[in-house]
């Protein structure tokens, strides 16, 4: 399972688009739940409906769970089929449902904050490869300072929250079993070669 993280504007959506082109893989919008795990606290089978709700609902400020185009209905069955109902399956039951949207068996999750959670979510699903995406930071400020996700219109602002991510992505990742970095601009400039060398460790044939 590909989990592509990086700072905002560093070529997670590129990255995210190529390997959803695979016929057998799908990768979501982003989503921002998978980090969750440790929130839930209830027992079953009361953690079963806190799960359904959470991410149907998440984030709390603008839920965008029309972004998968999954009936809640049709996941609410799919979550009550387990048995007995865990975290991992409720969430590989969420991807297995927008994988099969494409006629694919294969799934991952493109969201940059997950780099700050990435040891939280390979103890929830251990099948997890992170690919940790790095722009050059000075390429990622000018990016950023066009959108309106930018963290603020100062440079070294910027700059601290491109370091905050990559620092976060680097430490996470040495504690995780597989992590591989990847710089945009060898995506860019050589695209053919490392996409091979990521679907090699994917084994995506």
């Amino acid at each position: 399972m590909p989990i592509i993280v990086g700072a905002p504007r560093s070529g997670t959506t590129l990255l995210r688009f190529i390997l959803d082109a695979h016929p057998r893989l799908a990768i979501p919008p982003e989503t921002g739940f998978l980090a969750l795990e440790s929130q839930f606290k209830l027992s079953a089978p009361a953690v079963r409906k806190e799960f359904f709700e959470t991410l149907v609902g998440f984030p709390p400020e603008a839920p965008a769970w029309r972004d998968f185009q999954i009936p809640k209905e049709i996941f609410w069955q799919k979550l009550q089929d387990i048995e007995p109902f865990t975290i991992s399956e409720g969430y590989r039951a969420f991807y297995r449902l927008y994988a099969a949207r494409f006629g694919k068996d294969r799934w991952g999750d493109k969201t940059p904050v997950h780099c700050f959670g990435m040891v939280a979510i390979q103890a929830a699903l251990p099948e997890a490869h992170f690919l940790h995406i790095i722009r050059d930071g000075r390429d990622v400020c000018l990016s950023l300072r066009q959108m309106w996700l930018s963290p603020d219109w100062d440079i070294a602002t910027q700059a601290h929250q491109w370091c905050r991510f990559v620092s976060a992505s680097r430490q996470q990742g040495a504690q995780c079993r597989r992590d591989m970095e990847i710089k945009y601009e060898d995506l860019v400039l050589q695209p053919r070669q490392l996409v091979q060398s990521i679907c090699a460790l994917l084994a995506l044939g």
